[in-house]
């Protein structure tokens, strides 16, 4: 018996591929699957099957590639219902693998659908158990998501019985592999590992401890943040299907002159930089949002970026394709180019430029009391400035900022300072402003990172929220 966690880190996305005797499934496949056919070719083994845990939110799943690919058979839980081919297993049902097997428990709570599929070694033991979003390291998948007419409270009661009857029943020993680790939206806080054991998760888990129903659905309910406005249109993705990946890169590999480039961007087309952060502050084509391919790229690209607009590249060389691959895998089918010869064409081109003015926490510090205009603005999350925060900082966070009315308050006159906790997302969130005609800002060089240590810099506790 073969198995092998597949991690995907900007997406903190966990897949499965096991293997016996030369039979393989894969469990919850990103869009791009040759990793999967590489590992089958490798093992010498033919994927039967196509597990999916439920109707993913947070990216698109690479079911019916795979299935196209090599013929194999796409299976839901009970109460999943496809626009495409796939077999709906029945509670408890058996699946073999060579000389182990899956065995289907349906867990509904993060979603109606939701299914763990316990694998049994080849003396017919339990062995591990692939819990989708139903159980995380340290967490549970978040009640609020595509549960039809049922309220979070009542996914929550369906999720406290799957738990009980289904999961803490079973062996100490057995290794939980769930679909997502640290970083994840589909649950509250996630652990920093991305597999456990039952016995392990029995004795930390705040939801496996709890014993009363409704003080855990209580807790489960509480202080869910709004979840991500990607999240419903992979969902449906997910469920109706979608266009091949290869249609998707001929559409998207098209590379354009300056010239093509600013043609397409007049047309109305979105300008995407995908090049590193400080590169972008550094220089970048007027009117382009910058989400770097170093950070959680394809999150915030699903966060922020509309899915109806033609959009444009600025990658850095050569990943280009990269840059299309992951954004498909959140859904994105509407990449229409890149810029040839990337930033520095434009450039030698003569175009006109933006750029980005950074500030060490220093000369920020310098300036508060000179400046009566001056405004720092915190991107984090609520939960992050809510821990601590620069006195009299506003909060505005980076996942709001697609709000039309939320820039509305920016005075001309103000002087903003931009931060958040290292550098990424302000940046992001710098590109956004000036795109709406805000320049007066400053971008705060290592975050509240650094701002927190510098003489001059209060941090406080108190919170003061932007609407």
């Amino acid at each position: 018996m073969f198995v092998k966690q597949l991690y995907t880190n900007c997406l903190s996305e966990a897949a499965y591929f096991i293997e016996s005797e030369g039979v393989a499934v894969v469990i919850d496949p990103l869009r791009d699957i040759e990793v999967y056919l590489d590992l089958a070719k490798e093992r010498n083994a033919t994927i039967k099957y196509i597990f999916e845990t439920h109707f993913h939110a947070d990216f698109v799943s690479g079911h019916l590639e795979l299935a196209a690919a090599t013929g194999a058979k796409i299976i839901y839980g009970p109460d999943a219902d496809t626009s495409f081919e796939s077999y709906i297993a029945k509670d408890n049902e058996v699946f073999a693998i060579g000389a182990v097997s899956l065995k289907v428990l349906h867990t509904p709570g993060h979603t109606l659908e939701s299914s763990c599929y316990l694998l049994l070694d080849e003396k017919e033991q339990p062995y591990a158990i692939f819990t989708g979003d139903t159980l995380f390291v340290g967490d549970v998948g978040r009640p609020d998501l595509f549960s039809g007419n049922l309220t979070k409270e009542e996914l929550a009661g369906y999720l406290f019985d799957s738990l009980n009857n289904k999961i803490k029943t079973l062996p100490d020993q057995v290794t939980v592999y769930p679909a997502h680790g640290p970083g994840s939206a589909c649950g509250k806080n996630l652990g920093p590992n991305t597999y456990s054991t039952i016995g392990e998760e029995k004795a930390t888990n705040y939801a496996l401890l709890a014993t009363d129903k409704d003080k855990f659905i209580a807790s489960v309910t509480d202080g869910l943040s709004a979840p991500p406005s990607y999240f419903p249109i992979n969902a449906k993705i997910n469920k109706e299907g979608y266009d091949t990946l290869t249609a998707i890169m001929e559409k998207a590999m098209k590379p354009l002159t300056p010239a093509e480039f600013k043609a397409k961007a007049k047309a109305g087309a979105l300008i995407l930089d995908t090049r590193r952060a400080n590169e972008f502050g550094d220089g970048f084509v007027p009117g382009s949002i910058s989400i770097g391919l170093e950070g959680r790229f394809a999150e915030w690209a699903g966060s922020l970026l509309p899915f109806d607009q033609d959009i444009i590249l600025v990658a850095p060389i050569g990943q280009e394709e990269e840059t299309v691959v992951r954004m498909a895998r959140v859904g994105f089918d509407n990449v229409v180019g890149y810029l040839e010869g990337s930033y520095l064409a434009w450039e030698a081109a003569g175009e006109a430029k933006d750029m980005i003015i950074t500030v060490e926490a220093d000369e920020l510090a310098m300036d508060i009391p000179h400046d009566p205009n001056l405004v720092i603005m915190d991107v984090r999350k609520p939960i992050e400035f809510a821990d601590g925060h620069i006195k009299n900082a506003v909060n505005l966070s980076l996942g709001d900022m697609m709000d039309p009315g939320k820039l509305a308050d920016m005075e001309d006159n103000y002087n903003i300072y931009v931060h958040c906790q290292g550098g990424y997302r302000s940046i992001i969130a710098c590109s956004l402003m000036k795109k709406e005609g805000i320049h007066n800002l400053r971008n705060v060089e290592g975050g509240f990172t650094k701002m927190k240590d510098q003489e001059g810099l209060l941090v406080v506790q108190e919170k003061t929220v932007l609407n």
